[in-house]
């Protein structure tokens, strides 16, 4: 009896503790002992663990939320949010800490989250950048060499880039995110910065193939991106009134094409889209990048509805599963809606599945499987997010029967590619896709 009691004092204890989180900013130690306590306070409903070590060796942690937090589950998309990768922009880390905090304990309780976290799995880094959030001794609102990682890099200038070669030495933080975007299936994700006050959405670098001489980068997928940034700001205590952080700088609906804002090269937006198959959008959340620890609590309650309800919309459009005519998952298949082809296509997972974020409204879906004849279905798609469950559509392929060979794109600049084969020859944005694909995977 003595023994039980002591194990439910322990609960209790560590239960406090979790829910003792206060609206001030946590280093490194403290942020550690708060996720583990967190995760032995809720252990069937979170999973940490480390993606990587930053360039001093500490460890970039990811929190998992959901009714399957270990492991991937087919059907159920896998959703992240990554903050402080400018070390000294500090808001996202902390209302992210928040977020974990409102999540846990509302489920069970809230039927909104308790549906939320049973048919999503969700990913959160509260800082990608601990080295430099360490560094940043004095508090600063416009800068500090807190922004870089202890090499002094940008980050978020970091990434393979699809339009120019980016000529940097991947950081080990880099590397840790391309390969944890490459070992799970992310449908959507956003990253979180400060300095501004505005929803920013992909491509953040362009070319004549993209439209960016007109001083906007379109991608294929431009009006789902337009509703998530819309999403976020109008969900947003103040983003959404596009006021921005003085009168020299506004933006309609506070969102902004990235590129239309200011052209970047090797931005992580951009690298999730194209390689990664996950729509992701930038969250500018503070004028001050770093500001004192008492404005915190507001931020956290202008952000709150927001966050949430931007992670719903991982819920729209399409999903599936690609099988040959013994039922067995077809991996490598090719899966868009036509009119939006990707420069990289995008492709089924292990288990066969397909993601594609798409709008409400009737859309052809082309499934195929190489050296095979391709299979299109025409679905109308609903508004699905309140049900936290996008619209279903199986391909099988009844004269399929191998496993196809695992194909990943090159990590270079393939819209060069396309604007190259443009001037040549001016075929259709979607023939060029395909071109430019098919001598990029077989060189």
């Amino acid at each position: 009896m003595r023994a039980a009691a002591g194990e439910v004092a322990a609960v209790l204890c560590l239960l406090a503790l979790a829910a003792a989180l206060d609206f001030g900013y946590h280093h490194a130690e403290e942020l550690e002992a708060y996720l583990r306590e967190v995760h032995a306070a809720h252990p069937a409903l979170t999973h940490l663990h480390s993606i990587g070590r930053s360039v001093e060796g500490r460890d970039l942690w990811v929190l998992v939320l959901g009714r399957f937090p270990t492991q991937h589950k087919i059907g159920i998309p896998e959703f992240k949010y990554v903050a402080n990768m400018h070390g000294d922009e500090t808001v996202g880390r902390e209302i992210l800490l928040h977020l974990i905090d409102y999540l846990v304990t509302s489920y069970g309780r809230d039927p909104n989250i308790t549906k939320l976290l049973n048919n999503t799995r969700i990913h959160i880094m509260p800082t990608m950048n601990p080295d430099g959030f360490e560094a940043t001794k004095v508090p600063h609102c416009y800068y500090s060499r807190g922004r870089y990682n202890k090499n002094g890099e940008d980050l978020n200038r970091n990434f393979p880039d699809a339009f120019e070669n980016n000529n940097v030495t991947i950081q080990p933080e880099t590397r840790a995110v391309m390969n944890w975007i490459k070992n799970e299936t992310f449908v959507l994700s956003a990253n979180l910065h400060g300095g501004a006050l505005v929803a920013s959405y992909t491509f953040d670098n362009g070319n004549s193939v993209t439209g960016s001489s007109k001083g906007y980068s379109r991608s294929p997928d431009d009006d789902v991106f337009i509703h998530l940034a819309k999403t976020y700001s109008f969900n947003h205590a103040s983003m959404y009134k596009g006021t921005g952080c003085d009168s020299r700088q506004t933006f309609p609906d506070g969102i902004t094409n990235g590129y239309s804002w200011y052209q970047l090269e090797g931005g992580m937006q951009d690298y999730n889209y194209v390689w990664g198959q996950c729509f992701e959008i930038t969250l500018e959340l503070s004028c001050c990048k770093y500001p004192p620890a008492d404005q915190l609590e507001k931020f956290w309650t202008d952000n709150k509805v927001a966050l949430v309800e931007y992670i719903k919309q991982v819920h729209l459009g399409v999903k599936g599963q690609v099988t040959d005519r013994n039922g067995n998952p077809i991996p490598n298949a090719i899966v868009e809606a036509q009119g939006r082809s990707h420069v990289c296509p995008y492709r089924t997972n292990e288990h066969g599945e397909y993601f594609l974020l798409l709008l409400p409204g009737k859309y052809v879906i082309n499934a195929t499987v190489p050296g095979f004849k391709s299979m299109l279905k025409t679905v109308e798609i609903p508004d699905n997010t309140a049900n936290f469950n996008a619209l279903k559509q199986d391909f099988s392929f009844s004269e399929v029967s191998i496993r196809t060979r695992p194909v990943s794109c090159p990590k270079m600049p393939l819209y060069q590619e396309l604007e190259r084969s443009s001037a040549a020859v001016k075929p259709t944005l979607h023939l060029l896709v395909l071109m430019a694909t098919v001598i990029l995977l077989f060189r």
